[in-house]
């Protein structure tokens, strides 16, 4: 890090990418393998992105392994555009489908797909630090599918595996927690995730589709948001994002190398448990708002509670100090550490280390 003159950024997206994939990066960036030219330049139909494509999917089947019941597709839009695009391909007007809302993100999917002609139930409703108990959910038999944000990136609560839904398709969106932890896809339906928080940069959505479920559109879906079109495309029938999804390629690798994603979690877990600990044996100074069960390990959330007006001074101090975008989300306030896969052990060693300091100079 200090060699290349870096800061911890704690950001809840875009965020850090890991050191040694941003110098590939930079070798990359004029030659890309021999080819003369740089990714960002070459056709998406020449054979060196082909061979990237295939490449980053391939890591990524093995990474999480994928069933081959599943399709792997690179899109656009964000993953607020999934949105829309998951109701345009899996219902029909008057369908019934629940969502699960724990957080800003769910609720906003459940918003948008509530446009759509559908009878869209909240069947379970958090209070942004807690999933309620799942005997008090009110799930529909009749639903196409039930809608779930894995991990809250405002709020910081996060599931800690598959919520129980029956035989109903499950789908989750798992852009703020994506490869942080093994993952059984073949409980799931769909998962799909924005790639700029742990895997890579900003442009390009991951989506894991049962193949079952594609070819069922609304006659009036987008070409650009049908999920069978794309497949049918390899995630090409349009220039996809390239260098987004060759970054993302470089991501993955470099997981394999780290012990897959067994590995990713057990440093995950580390570095969270160590920040809350901090915040535990702060003896009130510093306070999470989540509910201890479901505390998300990469979006850490937390308050100054009977000093809120030191929190302001505690961003500054923690950027002088070279720990940036540690604001919490406009919307909730406080502080929010967002830990991903490419922070460093090191990066959370000294926000602890910060943070008890200035509790030092303040309490």
């Amino acid at each position: 890090m200090a060699a290349h003159g870096r800061v911890f950024n704690f950001s809840a997206g875009p965020a850090m990418l890991p050191l040694e994939v941003l110098e590939q990066t930079q070798r990359d960036t004029l030659n890309f393998n021999g080819s003369g030219m740089s990714v960002m330049e070459m056709s998406h139909r020449s054979k060196a992105f082909e061979g990237i494509i295939k490449q980053a999917e391939a890591d990524l089947r093995t990474l999480l392994s994928i069933p081959d019941n599943y399709k792997v597709l690179f899109v656009q839009g964000g993953a607020s555009t999934q949105f829309a695009a998951i109701p345009l391909n899996f219902t029909q007007e008057g369908d019934t489908v629940d969502y699960i809302v724990t957080g800003a993100w769910s609720k906003k999917a459940y918003e948008e797909a509530a446009k759509f002609g559908l009878n869209a139930n909240v069947v379970a409703k958090g209070d942004n630090k807690s999933v309620p108990a799942r005997d008090s959910w009110k799930l529909s038999p009749d639903a196409k599918y039930v809608h779930y944000c894995d991990n809250e990136t405002i709020g910081g609560v996060e599931f800690q595996g598959a919520p129980d839904v029956g035989d109903v398709p499950l789908i989750a969106d798992m852009s703020s927690n994506f490869l942080s932890k093994p993952v059984d896809v073949s409980k799931y339906a769909m998962i799909y995730a924005g790639a700029q928080k742990n895997v890579g940069p900003s442009g390009v959505v991951i989506a894991i589709v049962r193949e079952d479920l594609l070819g069922k559109a609304r006659p009036s879906c987008p070409t650009m948001l049908n999920y069978a079109i794309a497949a049918e495309n390899g995630s090409m029938y349009n220039t996809p994002p390239c260098w987004p999804i060759y970054v993302c390629g470089l991501v993955f690798q470099h997981l394999l190398k780290l012990g897959g994603l067994a590995g990713a979690r057990e440093r995950n877990v580390k570095k969270a448990q160590l920040l809350y600990d901090t915040i535990a044996g702060s003896n009130g100074f510093y306070f999470s708002p989540v509910e201890e069960s479901v505390r998300s390990k990469m979006n850490v959330p937390f308050t100054i509670p009977s000093k809120p007006e030191l929190e302001k001074a505690f961003v500054a101090e923690a950027t002088a100090a070279q720990l940036l975008e540690l604001k919490g989300h406009r919307s909730v306030g406080g502080m929010r550490a967002s830990i991903y896969n490419a922070m460093p052990h090191e990066g959370v060693e000294a926000l602890t280390k910060f943070m008890t300091e200035f509790q030092a100079k303040n309490a």
